[in-house]
Order: structure tokens, then sequence, then C-alpha cells
């Protein structure tokens, strides 16, 4: 074997190579010699004594010897200098050789026969290890143990130009249940992405196209392959290009030639990763399709603000059954039986969307919630699911407006050949218990309780194109009210009479000034 020196070595104008002796070469080299010739004869002791059974790994050893020897021989004229291109291609030769070794020993375990065979691997192991400390100290990894695997397989990406590290990373993968994919550039390890569900990737730098700091950059803009973990495997020992990957999203960076219990143990962590992400998305996709199932739900019974209110904070809907205080409105249409009766089915059907449509639109646009249709009926209640300070006032100013949209309403109803309605509402104020109320297969929010019977039995009572108050709601009003008739109500089931008043309008803007002078008078 010849070897040849440094530059000086190297006759630039004739291009002569000048051989020297063994004992001139330093460093690398002469273990990188010493490495060619056990090789060697690792093969020629191997083809004599088992010639039946030629393993192809010893016939790949011996392959790479031939490489390292051309390497060897040329590195000056190839390189010029250029050391970190050096070693970076070196480590990959000679991980290479590692990684066969350790094979070999594994497939060959305590089988006597070869046991001549498996000290010459170990020797070879050596030798790397002690090649790879002229550059750095390096685990001897052909005599690490390997690790048990505890982690759940996954799919593995392997981006490699070089078919020998491939290879070697792909057997150590399969050993451990992965599935492993290749490929030798960024154009097919994107073709891959778009075919395989990717658990991890290990990613080489130095790549024809593109390199792997460009193909990280790419791969972490992407909305679904960003969460792939991202190991980049590589010969460079650049510090600042190993900032600049971790900067970029990879996840991990191991230098060639590798330790495989260290490859094998980051990989169980970048698959459980990216596992735990996969999970944590399939909940957010729950949690959002639960969110615009709440919103499809609600949003025809509560405001837009409201609905939002609840998504950002559920605490603030107590579905368990709380007592609470509220303002509960019911409104109907006077006379609405004999109107059924003049008008087909499809026709009645026709009015009620108008006027519920309507007016549903109303009691939203105060914060209010529709607890409930019956049939030409409106319940709707101020104070739950969600409490406010002001919530009888905007329940009056509801009630106002909605007396107010009849006229709207009924237009649509003469352009539409529909008769003309008129509706009463009532207000109550005072404690419910508010919640789920139904089984388990069916339920509805709602509220019940005196409060609400108490709203009905003074609905009953109100006249057409009126709106009754109960006292309760009139104390708590905190807006200045125009009030018409006052009277009491002896209602059915109720043992005392009710106190209510004809609702007129309100003035809010007085409401500040009342409320000092209130306060001022009883200081």
């Amino acid at each position: 074997m010849l070897i040849y020196t440094d530059s000086t070595s190297w006759q630039e104008n004739n291009h002569v190579a000048q051989p020297i002796a063994i004992n001139q070469i330093p460093g690398w080299q002469h273990i990188a010699i010493r490495l060619v010739e056990d090789i060697t004869a690792l093969f020629a002791d191997y083809s004599r004594e088992h010639s039946d059974v030629l393993d192809t790994d010893v016939c790949k050893l011996l392959n790479l010897a031939n490489k390292l020897e051309i390497f060897c021989n040329n590195h000056y004229r190839i390189y010029k200098g250029d050391n970190k291109k050096l070693w970076h291609d070196l480590r990959n030769l000679i991980g290479s050789i590692q990684g066969y070794c350790e094979l070999l020993l594994d497939e060959l375990g305590e089988i006597s026969t070869y046991n001549n065979t498996s000290e010459q691997l170990r020797a070879i192991g050596t030798l790397c290890s002690q090649l790879f400390q002229q550059e750095t100290d390096t685990t001897n990894y052909a005599t690490s143990p390997r690790a048990l695997n505890k982690g759940e397989p996954g799919t593995i990406l392997i981006v490699e130009d070089q078919q020998e590290s491939r290879e070697i990373i792909r057997r150590y993968l399969e050993q451990d249940r992965h599935k492993v994919i290749e490929a030798t550039s960024g154009t097919i390890m994107f073709d891959r992405l778009s075919s395989e569900d990717v658990d991890l990737i290990l990613l080489d730098l130095i790549l024809p196209e593109m390199d792997g700091y460009q193909l990280l950059q790419r791969l972490k803009q992407h909305n679904i392959w960003r969460a792939i973990p991202v190991i980049v495997v590589s010969g460079d020992k650049d510090t600042e290009r190993v900032i600049r990957c971790i900067e970029a999203g990879a996840e991990d960076y191991l230098f060639k030639p590798f330790n495989p219990v260290l490859l094998q143990a980051r990989i169980s962590a970048g698959v459980e990763r990216k596992r735990w992400h996969d999970r944590e998305e399939k909940y957010r996709q729950e949690l959002e399709l639960n969110q615009r199932f709440i919103r499809k739900v609600f949003g025809r019974y509560l405001s837009e603000e409201i609905v939002d209110a609840l998504l950002e904070n559920p605490e603030g809907l107590d579905l368990g059954g709380v007592q609470r205080k509220v303002t509960v409105l019911m409104a109907d249409i006077r006379g609405f039986t004999t109107i059924c009766e003049q008008l087909p089915p499809h026709r009645v059907v026709r009015l009620l969307n108008n006027y519920l449509g309507g007016m549903a639109e109303i009691i939203m646009k105060y914060e209010g919630t529709v607890d409930e249709f019956i049939g030409d009926a409106i319940l709707a209640i101020f104070g739950a699911p969600i409490r406010r300070q002001d919530d009888t006032d905007r329940a009056l100013c509801c009630a106002l407006e909605m007396q107010q949209a009849l006229g709207k309403i009924n237009q649509c109803n003469r352009e539409e050949g529909l008769p003309e309605i008129e509706i009463g509402i009532s207000l109550n104020t005072g404690l419910v218990v508010a919640g789920n109320i139904g089984s388990e297969r069916r339920a509805k929010y709602g509220v019940v309780g005196h409060t609400v019977n108490q709203t009905a039995r003074i609905e009953e009572q109100c006249p057409a194109g009126s709106i009754l108050i109960s006292d309760a709601t009139y104390q708590d009003a905190e807006a200045l009210l125009s009030i018409g008739d006052n009277m009491s109500i002896q209602a059915k089931g109720i043992l005392q009479a009710i106190r209510v008043y004809e609702l007129i309008g309100m003035s809010p803007s007085a409401h500040a000034s009342l409320k000092r002078a209130d306060k001022e008078h009883a200081s």
C-alpha cells in the first residue's frame, strides 16, 4: 500500500504524487493503514475458513477498506488542507466500518467457530476508535452494549446520500422494530413525507441539491411536517452549524460515527414526543369539534358574546344546577288559537318563524338566553348562565324593543298575506334553579322555580301590546322607569297577591343622577 504525505510532497506542476515510507506518516494516516491491513487480513482468513458461507457484510468491509485506502492516497489532492471536509468524509467512512463490525459481532454471537473472526472484528473496532481520537475523544462504539428498547417503534425517515451510512442506520433501527424509509436528497425526502406518516427524521447535513440546514428550514415552515422531530446526524462538528440547526428547529444533533445506544435513546425519545404531539393534536381537534357543537347549539339561543365567554371560561356555565337570581321574560301571541284555525299548517309555521326569529334576535342583542319556544310562547332569562349587574335593566330594554319590533314583523306578514299579531310580555325577578334539566339521554339548559311560575301567571293577565312587570322587577331596576297603571293579581296556585306595573318606557341616562340623589338623601 502506498501512502502519500502532505501537500509539500504533491508536485502540482506535473501532477505526480511522491510516495513516502510508512514510518514518515503522522497521526490518523498511520492508524488508517493498520485498519486497511486488518480488514484485508480478516477477509482473507474468513474466506479461507468459511468459504462456503461468505458473509456479504465481510465483503462490504473489504470494499470499505478499499475506499479508505483510496481516501488515504488522495486526500491531500482532493481536500487541499480543508480539514473540516476531510474529517466529515472520514467519519462517514469509519462510521460505516464500525457499524458493520458491530452488526457482524451481533450476528456471530457466541459461535465458537467464529472466535478468531470476532477477535479480529473487535480489534478493527478499537482501531476505528483510536482513529477518531486523533481528532477528539470518541466512545468505543464497537464494544458499546446495546440497550433494551423500551420505547414504541415508529416510522423513521433517513435522509442520507451515503449508501453505507444509510444501511448501517437502517439495520440498527430495524433491530428495534422501527419501520425505516430512506431518501438520498431533499426532493425525495419531501416525496416520502407526502406519502408516509413519519414519526422522526434522521437528517444528514451534506446532501445534493439542498443541504440539511436548508431542508430543516423548509420543513419547519410546513404546517404539518413541522411537528416531526428531526435529529441531525452528521460528520460536521462545526459548533456554529450545530447551533444554527438547533435554532432552526432540530431536536438533537449527533456526530458520526454515532453511538448506537445514544442514537437508540434519542430516537425513542423523539418518537415518544411525536406520539404525544399526535395525541395532543387529536385532543385539540376533538375540542374544536366540541366547541363548534357548543357554538352551533348555544348560538341559536345565546348572543355571540355569551357563547364566546362560555367557551373561554367553561366554569361560568353551571350545568350541575345552582340557585341564581334572574329576570324571567315571557311573551306570547294574543288570539293565536283562532289564528291557527284560520290558516293552513304551513302558513302557521311561516307566521311563527317570522315572529320567533325576530324576537330571538332582539333577546340575544340584549344578552339574554332563549330558554324555550313553546308554540307561540317565548321564555327567556337574563342572569343565567352568565350573570351581569344590569340583567334586569337589559331585560326591560329587551321587552320594550320586542313590542316596538312588531310593526316591522306585521309589515312582513302583510306582504306575505299573513294576519297581523299582537303580543303580551311579562317580566319577573327572583331566585330560580338553573342548570341541565332532563335525563342522561336528553337534557336542556333551563330554569325552574316559583319565580318562573309567577311570571307565567303575570303573562296570562297581560293585555295585547302591553308589558307587565312584577314589583320585584320594579324594585331591582336601576334605570328610571316610566310606569303606567299598577294592580294586584291573585294568580291561581299562588297564595299571595302579586303587585304588577305596566311598563311604558325607561330612561337609562337618568339612572345615574337618580341613584346619586337617592344615596345623598340616605346619607
